[in-house]
């Protein structure tokens, strides 16, 4: 008669059905069949589903993170003398002994992490592409707009957005350059201006300078053109309706925390990640 594996989880059960195609991989899967129940979570469902079992013929894999569903697999599997093996208690209990720390016991959590994990890679992965607005169509993707003049932060902002998970486009203001037509049907509530004093921009621009290989006198650092460009800045947020944040005295991760408040961080988080 064929074998079958059932596989049983609170969460989805990829773990379970992982390890035990990988244990039926050694008898290259000769007369083995696996049936997967995901997102069990009262003690009744396991009644149900071991109750349909023929114990000669079956057995069960099991990853319950709950000790109530754990401690009803081991009685009911017993009683019915249905072999059950726990992919995951074991481990559970061993490295609760060895750190001294208790578990989370909360179905799912690996998969939470490893999709946090890959949800930043993907911010990450955005604020490079559509950074300094080299690409406008990303504006309207972005969780956050940041636009200001040079020199503003908008780009270690972005970054550290990223970190965050949170999928930021910054535009670079310039007085002889149009905005793109695409930030002004980005929502208000999705921009943040980035803006500086006339004096510690001047400063910034000094240090700037001279990497860029330019002298100090240059158009670039100059008071005339600092004050044309913020005056420039200040009517496009005027226009936008957008919030602004003054980063003259700020730390990168401080404006960062300060986008984040504006936005709703907090409900973002649980908002459907837009496509890219």
């Amino acid at each position: 008669m064929k074998a079958t594996i059932y596989v049983v989880s609170d969460s989805i059960g990829e773990t379970a059905e992982s390890v035990a195609r990988a244990a039926a991989s050694q008898f290259n899967n000769a007369g083995f069949e696996i049936k997967k129940f995901s997102h069990v979570t009262k003690p009744q469902e396991i009644e149900r589903i071991l109750s349909s079992m023929d114990p000669a013929t079956c057995m069960v894999a099991y990853t319950l993170v709950v000790p109530e569903l754990r401690e009803k697999m081991m009685t009911v599997s017993a009683a019915l003398g249905i072999r059950a093996v726990d992919i995951m208690g074991p481990m559970i209990q061993a490295l609760q002994q060895i750190s001294g720390l208790g578990p989370w016991l909360e179905p799912g959590r690996f998969r939470k992490i490893d999709e946090n994990y890959y949800r930043k890679v993907e911010a990450v992965e955005f604020a490079v592409k559509y950074d300094d607005a080299k690409d406008p169509r990303g504006l309207k993707l972005a969780d956050v707009v940041l636009v200001g003049v040079s020199r503003t932060s908008k780009t270690p902002v972005s970054m550290y957005l990223a970190y965050r998970a949170i999928k930021a486009a910054n535009v670079p203001l310039v007085p002889e350059v149009l905005p793109p037509a695409e930030l002004l049907e980005v929502p208000p509530g999705r921009i943040v201006g980035l803006t500086i004093s006339k004096e510690k921009l001047r400063s910034i621009r000094l240090e700037r300078a001279l990497t860029m290989g330019l002298t100090p006198d240059s158009r670039y650092c100059s008071e005339e053109r600092i004050t044309e460009e913020l005056q420039y800045a200040a009517k496009i947020f005027n226009r936008l309706g957008c919030a602004v944040i003054d980063v003259s005295n700020k730390a990168v991760e401080e404006t960062a925390s300060k986008v984040m408040d504006i936005i709703g961080y907090e409900a973002l988080r649980h908002d459907v990640p837009r496509k890219t």
